[in-house]
């Protein structure tokens, strides 16, 4: 997801002003005539920057998306946080433009200047407290060792670069990868069997911690059945195995679901998820995606959109172009055929 707006020049300015200075602390930006723009700097009161962040209190409001480029580090090159704070009452077009610019802000500053990407709703999330509580959560990941770190950075940086907006920097982490849970890899593998034709494989993000964990493996489903099965409440990521085409041969589809009754976050942590989850089929897994589909409500998985025998033996004949793009084919909704 990719909005097309870029960092102004005052942006710029601004942020070097930041890394420059040590009488300042943050910088909260927004969107502006389709370009991000700084709104105010905040200045350092204290010498550590937990301490300080009670004074972003007064410049957020419940109403009003923002993000906020903190200095959590000042003598370390990437010392900076950048968090895109999305509250739940702000209005939907605002939260979605947020959420899909938030990778091109980092990116246009210097990807390298940023240990850490955090997505929040609540003011409280950005207080002293708050903070500890982040803090104690990323403290659960393997210590590094400085050498490990460094590595780490330099190779995070260079895969956000291959993969442009594909690159995704979870809500609490600033590690680049899906996290697995147990069973993810060998359902997933699986189907990679001809007997496993009309198996379907569920997976779902638990939250906070955006694990990919394994929900559900449905054997022997037929089409007609897909969009009865895949859950209808919450966003997936589903996997389906099927026969067809006039070769008989084995297609899996990958299918992300995102229901218009998903709560914000659930949005955004699925949508910037996506396209790892996808690599981690492929790559962990060994699968071979022939097609990727993209629907809001499950009932809109027909079979003719999942591809019975005259879509595949199109797609065979070079009429669809899903798996040479690695695009989303979003369907159509019933009835506007």
């Amino acid at each position: 997801m990719q909005s097309g707006i870029t960092a102004s020049q005052e942006l710029h300015n601004a942020f070097n002003a930041l890394v420059s200075s040590s009488q300042q602390r943050a910088i909260v930006a927004g969107i502006e005539k389709e370009r991000l723009v700084p709104i105010i700097t905040v200045s350092a009161k204290s010498s550590t920057f937990d301490d300080d962040l009670d004074h972003l209190q007064s410049h957020l409001t419940p109403t009003q998306a923002a993000y906020v480029l903190l200095k959590t580090h000042p003598d370390a090159a990437d010392g900076y946080a950048a968090i895109t704070y999305v509250p739940n009452a702000a209005p939907v077009r605002q939260k979605m433009l947020f959420a899909s610019t938030r990778l091109t802000l980092v990116r246009e500053l210097g990807l390298e200047r940023f240990r850490q990407q955090i997505f929040t709703t609540e003011k409280e999330e950005l207080t002293k407290e708050g903070w500890a509580k982040h803090e104690a959560h990323t403290a659960l990941d393997a210590p590094l060792t400085e050498e490990e770190s460094g590595l780490k950075g330099v190779k995070d940086a260079e895969a956000a670069e291959s993969m442009g907006t594909a690159g995704r920097r979870g809500h609490v982490s600033s590690r680049m990868d899906v996290k697995t849970g147990e069973g993810v890899i060998g359902a997933l593998a699986s189907l990679k069997g001809a007997e496993c034709k009309g198996t379907l494989v569920q997976l779902k993000y638990e939250l906070p911690n955006e694990v990919l964990t394994l929900e559900s493996t449905t054997e022997s489903l037929s089409p007609e059945d897909v969009s009865k099965t895949i859950t209808a409440s919450e966003p997936r990521y589903s996997f389906y195995s099927t026969m067809s085409g006039s070769r008989a041969e084995l297609h899996i589809l990958f299918i992300y679901t995102c229901p218009s009754s998903s709560k914000i976050k659930e949005r955004m942590v699925y949508s910037t998820g996506k396209s790892w989850t996808r690599i981690v089929a492929e790559r962990d897994a060994g699968l071979t995606i022939a097609r990727s589909l993209e629907a809001t409500e499950p009932s809109e998985l027909t079979p003719d959109v999942l591809g019975g025998e005259q879509a595949a033996a199109a797609q065979d004949e070079g009429a669809t172009e899903s798996k040479a793009s690695g695009g989303f084919s979003r369907p159509k909704r019933p009835g506007r055929r």
